[in-house]
């Protein structure tokens, strides 16, 4: 198949992680990729050199022109199969540009915050294929009106040789951050906000310390609230055995020294995609029971999920993986787990074929 996509985001979130992944997947394939993407952006950046064509647009609203012109010059000279968007700022220009053109158009959504009325009841409808990257993902958008026959899941990708175990690199990363080779270290990667549970999770780590004393904790990532959670971590009584580490590129690396990573939102969310990534480098997770992230995992096998915000269930998760016989398996079971569910190959390969049936 031939693909032509357009995102012109600026950031980098999971969705801009699915983009790229799920285009270098379909590449990988042997399909034909073309994307129209926002020059020197991280989506622009992490696919220079790659196997997906890129012509530059920009879309700062659906009546910004410049991307029209992007996107209809690339698509009348491709010739695409269908039309793929991931961002709200794409839909219409997109379901435009198909409707011209005569090509289907497919679109992702990575979040629950229902669209605008007029949006949410004909988005999905003028759409030929509309995805949701959960099951809870798609139960909200059917609740809110989107028609079911159009909205299917498939989960956000995976690419599973970035994501690999790496044992040769604890040692060195352990010495780095001032850790001996007894440490059992608990990891929280992402936004550092009070909605992501980070505050929960500081709590119960420290009650968890208190009990065992080579429990580590590492922090990655900036947000609103990370000086705070500085701050907080500077006042607790195990503050030495913190690591704040802030904004981390290319966090890839650091999965190799975790024991274990946390989740631990405390408000709804479509997906996990660092859970998925940790249990992807063989770690077992700790996530809350909410939103589409229980689905990242396989509850009991490939970690536990927990009730947002209960302190003393976090508290007493964490310990019951500091117990070898109770991690370990789990670390041996959820690379397993995410090759079948989340592989990066696996989910381009299903996207194609529902497109496929689509069109038929």
């Amino acid at each position: 198949m031939k693909f032509l996509f357009a995102a012109t985001s600026h950031e980098y979130g999971g969705a801009e992680v699915h983009f790229i992944t799920l285009t270098q997947a379909l590449a990988a394939a042997g399909h034909t990729v073309e994307a129209v993407v926002r020059p020197d952006t991280p989506i622009a950046r992490a696919l220079a050199g790659s196997a997906v064509r890129l012509h530059p647009g920009r879309f700062r609203n659906v009546l910004d022109l410049r991307g029209y012109r992007a996107t209809i010059a690339a698509a009348r000279r491709l010739r695409p199969d269908w039309l793929i968007a991931d961002f709200g700022k794409e839909y219409w220009p997109l379901i435009l540009v198909g409707r011209l053109l005569g090509i289907p158009v497919a679109l992702f959504r990575h979040r629950f915050k229902p669209m605008n009325p007029v949006s949410g009841r004909l988005v999905a409808r003028c759409a030929q294929r509309f995805f949701a990257v959960s099951e809870s993902a798609y139960r909200d958008y059917v609740e809110h009106g989107m028609p079911a026959d159009r909205v299917q899941v498939l989960f956000n990708p995976v690419d599973l040789a970035l994501c690999r175990p790496d044992p040769a690199q604890r040692p060195a990363l352990l010495q780095q951050l001032g850790m001996d080779e007894s440490a059992i270290v608990l990891g929280c990667f992402g936004r550092m906000h009070g909605g992501k549970g980070i505050f929960t999770l500081l709590e119960a780590a420290n009650a968890a310390m208190a009990q065992e004393p080579r429990l580590h904790c590492l922090w990655l990532g900036d947000g609103a609230e990370a000086q705070i959670l500085r701050e907080r971590i500077a006042a607790s009584p195990f503050a030495a055995r913190h690591r704040q580490l802030g904004w981390i590129a290319d966090v890839h690396p650091y999965y190799s020294v975790l024991s274990m990573l946390a989740f631990p939102s405390t408000i709804p969310e479509v997906f996990g995609r660092s859970s998925v990534e940790a249990q992807a480098c063989s770690v077992p997770v700790l996530t809350s029971d909410i939103g589409g992230i229980p689905e990242t995992l396989h509850p009991g096998v490939t970690g536990l999920a927990l009730p947002a915000g209960d302190v003393p269930a976090w508290r007493d998760a964490i310990l019951a993986l500091c117990d070898d016989a109770i991690r370990l398996p789990m670390a041996a079971a959820a690379r397993g787990f995410v090759e079948q569910r989340f592989g990066a190959t696996m989910v381009a390969a299903e996207f194609v074929r529902l497109l496929g049936e689509a069109r038929r």
